[in-house]
């Protein structure tokens, strides 16, 4: 099952190809918010940027890449690393709503996650909400996280 999500981190890569420049964009964010692990019975904070490229898919839809670099506000936890992809319809002029799924690296198992978000530009600044779940390996309980970010589109 949790193989299934690693294809999705390669779609955005095929329209990239495929389809001509259309209103492409680049963009840069800080977020924050709060991570979960039921499993453990733990829940903390959470800090980190992302620098990101969004592909025109034609009417209403795109494609994008992302990479990210979070840090769980706890002791003893290192950097999780993440390669994403994402692919959504533009609802309206300043809105896209979208899933996501890649892969995150960190110094211990690393996972597979998947979710979903909404982002709302106000001119090139944007804020957006965003969960995701971790399929964590290693045997180690899943975990989830929602964030909230603030970033820059160019």
């Amino acid at each position: 099952m949790r193989r299934i999500f690693l294809p999705l981190a390669a779609v955005p890569a095929v329209f990239v190809f495929a389809t001509p420049a259309l209103a492409n964009e680049a963009r840069v964010e800080a977020r924050g918010g709060v991570y979960w692990n039921s499993g453990l019975n733990q829940t903390d904070a959470t800090a980190g940027i992302a620098a990101g490229y969004d592909f025109d898919l034609g009417t209403g839809l795109f494609g994008g890449i992302e990479g990210s670099a979070d840090k769980v506000l706890a002791s003893g936890t290192d950097v999780y690393w993440g390669l994403t992809s994402r692919l959504g319809v533009k609802a309206g002029a300043n809105d896209k709503l979208y899933v996501n799924g890649g892969y995150t690296l960190q110094k211990g198992p690393n996972a597979v996650h998947a979710g979903a978000g909404w982002e709302h530009a106000f001119g090139p600044v944007y804020g957006k909400v965003e969960y995701r779940h971790f399929f964590n390996e290693g045997g180690l309980p899943d975990s989830n996280s929602v964030s909230a970010g603030l970033g820059l589109k160019f």
